[in-house]
């Protein structure tokens, strides 16, 4: 299990972009009104806009595994509940969702 990348919410993306960008320096892969990505070695830092379940400053962490229906079954199996099952998703990958011991989401992926 590898942390692939973090997800901050924002309440304005061209301001949160500029922050990122202008005043912390932070290369930008790219940029759009509902997703934007920074290179930061590593761990991809993106931005997407906020929303009712996730508040403006909220963060979401997104994890690679090699096997996403293998880690599924091993982490239901564990008690682990999931908000999400691995669902095909619109940029074509799969995705899950589990809720973390504080009520947190985390997103898992195929790495």
């Amino acid at each position: 299990m590898k942390l692939t990348y973090v997800i901050k919410f924002v309440g304005a993306m061209d301001r949160a972009v500029a922050f990122h960008r202008d005043t912390l320096g932070l290369p930008l892969k790219f940029a759009s009104p509902h997703w934007s990505e920074f290179a930061t070695g590593e761990t991809t830092l993106a931005l997407h806009p906020a929303s009712e379940k996730n508040p403006p400053g909220t963060v979401e962490l997104g994890f690679g595994v090699p096997d996403l229906h293998t880690f599924f079954e091993e982490m239901s199996a564990k008690g682990v509940v999931f908000s999400m099952p691995p669902t095909k998703q619109d940029f074509g990958g799969m995705l899950a969702q589990l809720v973390d011991s504080e009520g947190g989401h985390i997103s898992v992926s195929t790495a």
